[in-house]
């Protein structure tokens, strides 16, 4: 394989750490386009035993149509798949499973059917594929599914229905489900987006385990503090092709480079809003639920605060509440110094508290029969009341915001009009983000907003939300330290519901790229 410049001699090698030997999984030459867009312009990889590989590269890069292809839900244009010198046709995830390939999706949606209960989704493939008993009881399924929960520690009610589960029970109920298949090859795309430092370690140790057990793993992550931890070798893709390979110790900054075509510059904090900025939002003696401590929290006008703290620490309950999901159990919210208690999110958009929620697929997004499903018809549908007085979609109006949109955000897409199913997953997020950008507000609140993001995009996300941070107060909501660091110009911890003592960052600081914040967890 010949590499790029970028990736010196030393830390470039496309040599397996498992020391040789056939690989588990071998691709050749695969290639993927929809219509005049290519995704993968011919894939060569390697996979061994026991191996852990960071597939690394921009939204957009072809990561996940890779991880698609393998799994059975998209065919290649071109190319061979082989599995133990055994060459595939995969055509259906079963026919992956079948082949020893399993995969756990970035998108929530993928993960099971969200009707049933999480016993019925963890033992689903069993009871399809008929390796279960011939009567499946209830208490055979839940002796199924118990034995997938235990291998990583899963701590959910089996009888919960999963659309009733958090995003993070989710992801790991997912995860669950793949491991119980016993694969020869797991893939695994943003599996600790949504996951607290604790269920992230406890998936580490699993992976660790199946590492030993000589599982081939291909891990897809933007974070690097996670690739630093797991990966024996990255490859790193760009614009559908093989950019560089590197070998352990990886060059995370020349594999950077490689992924956005360009240094990854250190980008100085402007200067902290002053005591003479007006308050927004001002909440006294707050409660988010009636066990918890009270809490206060001021935010000024041009101020971004970060608040960080683990999955369930009370993020998206403040964030709802704000938005008029539900109420606080008690205290009282102020908006520009008037009482703040909105009945519903309708009346909070109408008051200019926006609110781009944590489960984009879930609270953002339209399925793809929908009018409203494209990139335009996104943006719009908060606003259809102002935007369309008469009852009549403003069309015109819907696709200059879009436009806009794509240019403000550097959404990667052919027009206004592209349905959000074609684009990536970080452009997906970006288009959500836009959504409450199309409007000036008044309180701007963002929940996990760089979930599934590659460090380019969360650049172009961070730029846009700063340019017009000074009309508006916000709130930005993640679990991830490093994020917080690099978004906040103050960070607010909460922890079981209370938000805790405010931590300003110092004079002049920055959000640096160096691989000390990278490895830093909530």
């Amino acid at each position: 394989m010949t590499h790029p410049p970028a990736a010196s001699s030393r830390s470039a090698s496309a040599a397996p750490a498992s020391g040789g030997g056939r690989p588990v999984l071998r691709l050749r030459g695969i290639a993927k386009a929809y219509g005049p867009t290519r995704a993968l312009g011919g894939v060569d990889l390697d996979l061994h035993a026991g191996e852990i590989l960071a597939l690394m590269g921009a939204n957009g890069a072809g990561k996940s149509t890779l991880v698609k292809i393998l799994c059975g839900l998209v065919e290649p244009d071109a190319g061979t798949i082989e599995i133990d010198g055994r060459r595939l046709s995969i055509s259906t995830p079963d026919g992956a499973r079948a082949g020893g390939i399993v995969a756990v999706h970035q998108s929530i949606a993928d993960v099971g059917v969200p009707n049933l209960t999480v016993a019925e989704n963890l033992a689903l493939d069993q009871l399809c594929s008929g390796r279960a008993p011939l009567v499946a009881t209830r208490a055979v399924i839940r002796r199924l599914a118990g034995e997938r929960a235990a291998r990583i520690g899963l701590a959910v009610d089996l009888d919960a229905r999963l659309a009733d589960l958090s995003l993070a029970e989710r992801q790991l109920v997912a995860i669950a489900r793949a491991l119980g298949d016993k694969p020869r090859v797991l893939l695994l795309d943003e599996p600790t987006a949504s996951l607290s430092a604790a269920e992230a370690e406890r998936l580490f140790a699993v992976l660790d385990g199946l590492r030993r057990d000589g599982v081939a793993i291909v891990y897809i992550s933007h974070r690097t503090g996670d690739l630093r931890r797991l990966a024996d070798r990255a490859l790193v893709l760009r614009d559908g092709r093989v950019a560089g390979a590197f070998a352990r110790p990886v060059d995370y900054d020349a594999a950077l480079r490689l992924m956005v075509g360009h240094a990854v510059l250190q980008r100085r904090r402007a200067a902290p809003v002053g005591a003479a900025a007006p308050v927004v939002l001002a909440l006294k003696g707050v409660r988010l639920a009636r066990s918890a401590e009270p809490f206060d929290l001021a935010v000024r006008r041009g101020e971004i605060v970060a608040v960080t703290g683990p999955v369930g620490a009370g993020k998206s309950s403040l964030a709802g509440a704000l938005f008029g999901l539900w109420p606080f159990a008690s205290g009282e919210a102020e908006l520009d110094g008037a009482p703040w208690r909105p009945a519903n999110p309708a009346h909070a958009i109408a008051g200019g508290v926006f609110l781009a929620g944590e489960d984009r697929w879930r609270t953002s997004f339209f399925p793809a029969s929908v009018p409203f499903a494209s990139i335009a018809g996104t943006i719009g549908f908060p606003f259809l009341k102002r935007w369309s007085p008469f009852g009549l979609v403003a069309e015109r109006r819907e696709r200059a915001a879009a436009t806009a949109a794509i240019g403000a955000f550097g959404i990667k897409a052919r027009s206004a009009r592209d349905p959000l199913a074609a684009l990536s997953g970080g452009n997906q997020q970006k288009v959500v983000l836009a959504r409450w950008h199309a409007e000036p507000c008044r309180l701007l609140l963002l929940d996990e907003p760089f979930q599934g993001v590659d460090i380019g995009a969360r650049d172009d996300i961070i730029a846009a939300i700063r340019q017009r941070a000074g009309t508006r107060a916000t709130l930005v909501f993640v679990n991830d330290a490093e994020e917080a660091l690099e978004v906040g110009d103050r960070i607010v911890a909460i922890e079981d519901g209370v938000l805790r003592p405010d931590t300003a960052f110092p004079a002049a600081a920055s959000s640096s790229r160096s691989a000390a914040p990278s490895d830093i967890r909530s």
